[in-house]
């Protein structure tokens, strides 16, 4: 008997993983074990995960997808023929602020989200401020957008063990110019004063533009397996991004004892909430203030730690696969 959802796994098929790839090999893993007889998952080589594998999923997914009454795709694009889309879509940030991506980036994301977005019988979002970006820019009907956030899992906690000897302030995201890292050029002087190292683990993606932010020591892109220990050996966690469209990084961060200092715009409020510090984007004192103070300050610092586990614990990949499966099971049923 065919399954009543396949599940787009393109994204899940990627080597490296950002905030997209990891929603989708969570919900790849999760849904089918959830529900066994609703999702099957429909995975394209390693060498179709990106930029090669639009064809397989604009022709060759719906045609595995066979008999399935929905298509399930947690990586911002789905088919563009198909009626029968369940579409994640993280952000419109390349649509609203095209200056940090490459033309023809651009253009792909102006020609297919749109009419993605109006024909899914069912939009995903991750965040209240990006179910409110589909609607300002894509014209989204908000009835059709629900709201799931992202989790985190287990394995970031403040036990996981660590590996750095020399004190470090971590950054953690794509090279790409939305991510503001030259907000903290004050922050890096004054935390080099100290001893303290401002840590970048990243890399940059074809698609997007980079941007000279500060002087930070670059790890490059981190191994899935050695980022828990990453986040939980930081004195804190620096996120000073333009655009979020959750903030996927500081949420694991804070699952691991990390207190996070962020920018007070877009989503980062609505994930961090009162359990980190906010603060101007553009800023640089602000960021340096704030991380100095928790650099210093042992109490300060395990008070934010603290407070930024409880904030996390609500946020599960357990909790975010049955928000999705209940979505979904409403819209099956009507």
């Amino acid at each position: 008997m065919a399954s009543a959802v396949a599940i787009n796994g393109r994204a899940a098929a990627r080597f490296e993983i950002g905030g997209v790839e990891r929603l989708a090999r969570e919900m790849a893993a999760r849904l089918p074990r959830l529900n066994p007889g609703r999702y099957r998952l429909i995975q394209p080589p390693h060498a179709l995960a990106h930029r090669a594998g639009h064809l397989w999923e604009q022709a060759v997914l719906p045609a595995q997808a066979r008999g399935a009454k929905l298509i399930y795709s947690p990586a911002n694009l789905a088919p563009l023929a198909s009626r029968r889309n369940v579409v994640v879509i993280h952000d419109v940030a390349a649509l609203r602020h095209p200056e940090w991506y490459r033309p023809a980036y651009v253009a792909y994301q102006r020609a297919l989200l749109p009419r993605i977005a109006r024909r899914a019988r069912l939009i995903v979002t991750v965040s209240e401020f990006s179910k409110q970006e589909l609607v300002d820019v894509l014209h989204a009907d908000p009835d059709r957008v629900a709201v799931v956030p992202n989790g985190v899992d287990e394995r970031f906690n403040p036990h996981a063990p660590t590996r750095r000897e020399k004190p470090y302030v971590l950054v953690v995201g794509t090279l790409i110019a939305r991510k503001n890292t030259a907000a903290l050029g004050e922050a890096a002087r004054r935390l080099r004063a100290l001893g303290i190292d401002l840590v970048h683990a990243g890399s940059g993606r074809d698609y997007m533009r980079a941007e000279q932010g500060a002087q930070m020591r670059e790890l490059g892109y981190v191994p899935d397996d050695e980022l828990p220990g990453l986040y939980a050996g930081a004195l804190a966690f620096a996120m000073p991004s333009l655009y979020e469209g959750f903030g996927l990084p500081a949420l694991e961060a804070m699952a691991s004892g990390t207190p996070v200092v962020a920018s007070n715009t877009t989503a980062l409020p609505e994930t961090i909430g009162d359990a980190g510090v906010l603060v101007e984007p553009g800023d640089q004192a602000a960021f340096a203030d704030a991380l100095e103070k928790i650099a210093t300050d042992d109490a300060h610092r395990a008070d934010l730690g603290s407070r930024a586990v409880e904030r996390a614990r609500p946020f599960t990949w357990e909790r975010t696969a049955a928000l999705t499966d209940a979505a979904i099971e409403r819209l099956l049923s009507t």
